[in-house]
């Protein structure tokens, strides 16, 4: 009897337990699309985990694919949207980009998975930019035939990294995605940002070696931090000081991507170039009463975040779990090789002390039938001389060579 009782006493108790849910990481972003994002980051990543990594790529890996198709989200609807897909592009291929590239899998997710923020934009394709909360990577919409042309350059450009030990001003790949939200879909490439992170980038220049139509329009001129251009920089009596050395060194690897995109009848591409003044920047700091504070503050304000929302009612700071702004170690006068990647110093002779960041951007445009024909419209227009932007791979390289070694001294 004792045993019967304490059976069903047993099965009441049983009865009685509840099954608690298994607690799922929210992606909350101010639009649907950066939600998705953000969740299909985390779980492409995750399932890369428990792939092997193989001994070496085959032909197949920059064929394939990986997508999840997500129908009535039931967790957190205010957060996601019921119908979603996320389409990764070559997955192992990008996941071997990034190892080569020194970018941690775990540390890529982290950045990635905290809403991005939009940044303007100067070009005239239309593409929607953004940079991870942290700033270590630029996210960028791209059009099918940027996609297409990607995929095509694919093998090549990692063959190159490889034999290049990553030792490049080529934009670093390390991820492309296409999402559908409500029936639209939405293709992004995410790349390692140019600039650093703690180092504020005073002025800006796109060059591309052309002076036709090569000025920042007066809309951009208006902008924080225009984006100028080949005529501005002229102009300006503008002029990149790194020394002899620095210059060979950065000249050789400049010429080895320029041959590289030139043997895929690649061009319209540009040097993007960022300067820090380290003069103004002390100024900057010592005009604060209180750096440290008002680095928080900034932060705070270009994340979106008042002093309410990142210390929560009372003061008490936000959970774990809420994004934070980054936080780095102050520049000290030493370059940090992450950080700083693509930074050179100002030479000791350079009339004032910089800090350089160079990068090649924008390098998916081929030399097909669309560039044949504005070539042969802008000649018509400009004359046989004329300096315009469009021409054959094979010149734009060879000029474009040539116009940034006059630029760097």
């Amino acid at each position: 009897m004792a045993t019967t009782k304490d059976s069903k006493q047993q099965k009441r108790k049983q009865l009685k337990l509840k099954a608690v849910p298994q607690k799922t990481k929210l992606f909350r972003a101010s639009e649907p699309l950066m939600s998705v994002f953000m969740w299909g980051i985390n779980h492409t990543i995750n399932t890369l985990n428990h792939v092997s990594i193989p001994v070496m790529l085959m032909p197949d890996d920059f064929k394939a694919f990986s997508k999840v198709h997500v129908d009535y989200h039931k967790f957190h609807k205010e957060a996601m949207p019921s119908h979603f897909k996320f389409k990764e592009y070559c997955p192992i291929v990008f996941r071997n980009l990034r190892e080569r590239f020194g970018i941690d899998d775990h540390d890529y997710m982290n950045s990635l998975t905290k809403p991005p923020e939009d940044i303007d934009s100067p070009g005239r394709s239309g593409a929607r930019m953004m940079m991870s909360m942290d700033k270590k990577y630029f996210i960028k919409t791209l059009v099918s035939e940027e996609v297409e042309q990607l995929h095509l350059i694919l093998k090549q450009y990692h063959q190159f990294i490889v034999e290049n030990h990553a030792k490049t001003l080529l934009p670093q790949y390390l991820g492309m995605y296409r999402i559908t939200v409500n029936d639209t879909e939405t293709y992004l490439v995410v790349m390692r940002c140019v600039f650093s992170p703690r180092l504020t980038i005073h002025k800006k220049y796109d060059l591309k070696g052309s002076t036709v139509d090569r000025s920042a329009s007066d809309k951009e001129k208006t902008k924080e931090l225009p984006t100028f251009k080949d005529n501005d920089f002229l102009n300006d009596g503008a002029s990149i000081h790194i020394g002899a050395d620095s210059k060979e060194k950065l000249m050789t690897m400049l010429k080895s991507d320029v041959e590289f995109l030139s043997s895929l009848h690649l061009m319209d591409y540009s040097l993007i170039v960022g300067i820090h003044d380290c003069e103004r920047a002390e100024q900057e700091t010592l005009e604060n009463s209180n750096p440290d504070l008002s680095a928080m503050e900034e932060n705070d304000s270009e994340n979106g975040l008042d002093d309410d929302e990142y210390y929560g009612p009372g003061g008490v700071p936000t959970p774990p779990d809420s994004p934070q702004p980054a936080v780095y170690l102050p520049y000290t006068g030493e370059l940090d090789s992450e950080m700083e990647r693509y930074g050179i110093k100002s030479s000791p002779e350079s009339p004032r002390r910089e800090i350089y960041f160079l990068a090649m951007i924008d390098i998916l445009t081929k030399y097909g039938v669309k560039k044949r024909t504005a070539t042969a419209a802008k000649t018509v227009k400009h004359g046989a001389g004329a300096d315009f932007s469009t021409i054959r791979y094979d010149q734009y390289a060879k000029r474009f060579l040539e116009f940034i070694n006059k630029c760097i001294e």
